[in-house]
């Protein structure tokens, strides 16, 4: 095939990704194929057999996927090329979830084989290096932050959260206050989880919602706050990206009326180096792991929620927390904690991302954790201006303020002038390899989608993803229909989402889905 010439003068590329109508693994499977060849037991073990392990073994073999092992690479290199992610696009459109470089010498030290072979069930002096690290992952962590002790168990940032909330429960169960402090504040703009996980402990919710500049409105709060508030659970910049200069009126507020204050610090990708949690009076945070220390992110690679509070608390944090014994020179697991039986997630957290994170604090040091901070809001601030001067786009709320790591934009305007939304713009944006989100439910933004450009991206890259929103919004006005039909050049087109709402029809596994569609019923082990 002809190529043409390449111009030099367009920013964003040509794309075209993979389409390989990939079946799964097991719609693959050739009966006899084998990827490996397992060596035959020796004379020796057959005579001994095995008794003690008598129940523990199949009756029937499992009904495992055969194919040779050169299939079995191209099954995933296929998958893999039907992907898009941070190593292979400006991937500033992830919305709130903060998608940024991950070095790949933090990928090889989660991969050595004492963090990644050990099993939590290994005795304490054996895992050592690995409760070293926790244990000064934690130190970094409290400096960062200003709290006095954290927690590592959580798997990600709604869990967290769920920690936060439980230990809210113990607290005012603790203090006798169950029936007189059961309400939580939040804000909308606040991550959903922090409502949610309130729920779920049995607290009565209150949503604060913006003033005219975008903040969480401070007469609103004064008016909700009374003797059965029992927390605050808000986050600062909240996914808007405006500061909320005001917070510590919020805290004192509270605090008056006897109830405690958390911080959802998930994405704290402004903050490093800036601000911190004590100073501005909350008891309790949490960071992801996942997002603001550069592990992969939680949908992408395993997360982790470090979850932080001050000394008044650290009694209700599930148990175990790692210590460190100075005369025996040795880390240990704590389990004194009348939180002991307390668990948010089985044994001590998600090991390599917290290992990742260390990597990342302790290659960059706190001179260059601020200017992560620093160049991400200036990455942020280049973008906004940017886009706020494209046909179509705007951006509620503070107008004339500068925004921190991320803005919420509106294709609003778009919509009434050319009948396009933002699901329509989003499949199109596929098509140059690019992704963006939109929001979170409830739209209070009309037609929202939020970029969060982060510390990684050169001016370049930024360049290249501001050209492809600014083609594609020049195709909703020009050619609407090649927008409407959008993606084509990407791996999936237009998705049938119904089937997850429908239980009948739904199957997560592959036993599940033959027993729904094939008749066959694997036989009991």
């Amino acid at each position: 095939m002809k190529m043409g010439k390449r111009d030099f003068n367009k920013k964003y590329r040509n794309y075209h990704q993979a389409r390989w109508d990939e079946p799964i693994i097991f719609e693959l499977t050739q009966p006899g194929e084998r990827g490996i060849l397992l060596p035959e037991a020796e004379p020796e073990v057959e005579a001994a057999g095995l008794p003690e392990l008598g129940a523990m073994v199949r009756k029937n073999a499992p009904k495992l996927p055969e194919m040779s092992q050169m299939r079995v690479l191209k099954h995933y290199m296929h998958l893999s090329q039907e992907n898009i992610g941070a190593d292979e696009t400006v991937d500033i459109g992830q919305g709130t979830c903060t998608m940024k470089y991950n070095p790949k010498i933090n990928d090889r030290m989660a991969g050595l084989p004492g963090f990644a072979d050990i099993h939590p069930r290994q005795s304490e002096s054996t895992v050592q290096g690995a409760l070293e690290l926790m244990y000064q992952t934690e130190q970094m962590l409290k400096s960062i932050s200003g709290m006095d002790r954290f927690c590592m168990h959580p798997g990600g940032g709604a869990q967290a959260v769920l920690t936060i909330a439980t230990v809210v429960r113990d607290w005012v169960d603790a203090q006798g206050l169950t029936d007189k402090k059961d309400e939580i504040i939040t804000t909308i703009f606040s991550h959903p989880a922090n409502p949610a996980c309130a729920a779920v402990k049995g607290f009565k919710l209150i949503t604060i919602y913006p003033d005219k500049n975008g903040r969480p409105d401070l007469e609103a709060m004064k008016a909700a706050v009374n003797e059965r508030t029992a927390a605050v659970f808000i986050t600062n910049p909240e996914d808007i990206g405006i500061y909320n200069s005001d917070i510590k009126e919020f805290t004192k507020l509270v605090h008056d009326a006897g109830g405690l204050c958390s911080y959802d610090q998930a994405n704290a990708n402004a903050l490093l180096g800036i601000t911190r949690a004590r100073e501005a009076d909350f008891d309790l945070c949490f960071f992801n792991i996942h997002k603001t220390f550069a592990s992969p992110h939680g949908c992408g690679g395993p997360g982790c929620g470090v979850m932080g509070v001050r000394e008044h608390l650290v009694k209700y944090l599930p148990a175990p927390l790692v210590g460190y014994d100075e005369k025996k020179d040795r880390y240990f697991l704590d389990y004194d904690s009348p939180s002991k039986t307390t668990r948010i997630k089985d044994f001590y957290g998600v090991l390599p991302a917290i290992v990742r994170g260390y990597s990342w604090m302790r290659n960059l040091g706190p001179d260059w954790l601020r200017e992560v901070s620093r160049v991400a809001v200036l990455n942020n601030n280049y973008v906004f201006k940017k886009i706020m001067a494209m046909r179509g786009v705007g951006a509620p709320y503070a107008e004339g303020e500068f925004r921190m790591e991320q803005v919420r934009y509106s294709l609003q305007k778009l919509k009434e002038e050319t009948g396009i939304g933002v699901a329509e713009f989003i499949n199109r944006m596929f098509d140059y390899g690019m992704h963006l989100w939109s929001s979170h439910e409830p739209w209070i933004v009309p037609e929202p989608f939020t970029v969060e450009p982060t510390e990684s991206y050169s001016k370049a890259e930024l360049d290249e993803y501001l050209a492809v929103l600014e083609k594609v919004i020049d195709e909703c006005y020009k050619t609407p229909d090649v927008v409407r039909h959008a993606p084509e050049r990407a791996a999936i087109h237009h998705t049938d989402h119904d089937i997850q709402d429908d239980l009948k029809r739904a199957a997560i596994t592959w036993r599940a889905y033959n027993k729904k569609y094939t008749g066959y019923f694997e036989p009991k082990a």
